[in-house]
């Protein structure tokens, strides 16, 4: 049975999407099968996993409103072992569309329930807000991997993410768990990244993950040309970043 992990932050810039598509490409480089979601309007996660977003026939978009099934939703990417739901841009409207639809909380969660089993792990990329399309990713998943950047507002909001996790938890998913939190953007030659790593430990009682991703050029390349830091750049430092993330990860589900 696959481990379902939300990754999520309504603050934008901290390296959700980053972290869905290498966290993804990693867990899949490791022998793990994995499916990634992508639930963000902006399809971010379909083009970094090297997929046309104007070419794909079936979203998670279509998916949602019952046009499509998940299996037809379902594309291979350019990371061998890691499959896609892709997005476009009609997502953004599909919580005005999806009004008076019933259950429409857990439209993803029963179609995902039917492959669930087929997959190691299933990552959803969720939109920078907290809106259904978040809602629906935390009703279908098990946990939610919080990415942190490491900057001077990076509590900010968080208790916000928090207490939706919560409500979530106490309203339609009992059995969600926050997975973790991840620092992402790491500059060790300053000090506030480590204030913000210290202060974050101080503030939150939640898991926090060993695993520090670097601030690193490599990383921030490797989605414009439609490749995951693996396969961009294996050397790296952000590859090795989510290399030792990917084992995190595979560990604590063990």
């Amino acid at each position: 049975m696959g481990r379902v992990i939300a990754i999520s932050n309504q603050k934008g810039g901290v390296g959700k999407t980053t972290t869905a598509i290498n966290l993804s490409a990693c867990l899949a480089e490791k022998g793990k099968k994995v499916l990634t979601i992508d639930m963000d309007p902006q399809g971010n996660a379909t083009s970094g996993l090297g997929i046309d977003k104007d070419k794909v026939e079936n979203t998670s978009y279509k998916l949602l409103l019952g046009e499509t099934t998940i299996e037809e939703a379902t594309v291979s990417s350019i990371m061998e072992g890691v499959s896609v739901i892709p997005s476009e841009r009609g997502l953004a409207g599909a919580e005005i569309e999806l009004i008076g639809i019933e259950k429409k909380e857990y439209i993803l969660k029963r179609e995902v329930d039917k492959v669930k089993e087929d997959y190691d792990f299933i990552i959803i990329d969720c939109p920078p807000s907290l809106n259904t399309l978040t809602v629906n990713a935390m009703t279908t998943a098990d946990t939610v991997l919080v990415p942190i950047q490491c900057e001077y507002y990076a509590l900010e909001g968080l208790s916000d993410l928090m207490y939706t996790i919560e409500l979530v938890k106490s309203r339609l998913n009992e059995k969600l768990e926050i997975e973790g939190i991840v620092f992402t953007m790491y500059d060790a030659r300053t000090c506030l990244s480590l204030q913000v790593v210290e202060n974050v430990k101080d503030n939150l009682n939640q898991n926090i993950y060993k695993s520090i991703i670097p601030r690193n050029v490599r990383l921030a390349e490797a989605p414009s040309h439609g490749k995951p830091i693996n396969l961009y750049d294996p050397k790296s430092a952000g590859a090795d970043g989510y290399r030792a993330l990917a084992d995190e990860v595979i560990e604590r589900g063990m």
